[in-house]
């Protein structure tokens, strides 16, 4: 089980194209390792998000 966390120096959790991206190439490449991948989570200043719970994984 994986959970992937990182910040955002700007405030805004908002998950950027790269990060998206960048998520997805690590779950297609962890999937045949037999890794789940359960979430990536961007901490801001005044909150967080999900990507998973945004379901862009």
């Amino acid at each position: 089980m994986v959970m992937e966390f990182h910040n955002h120096p700007s405030g805004d959790p908002t998950p950027s194209r790269a990060d998206i991206d960048m998520t997805k190439t690590i779950v297609e490449t962890a999937r045949p390792l037999g890794i789940t991948v359960h979430d990536h989570i961007i901490i801001g200043k005044d909150g967080h998000a999900s990507l998973k719970g945004l379901r862009l994984i």
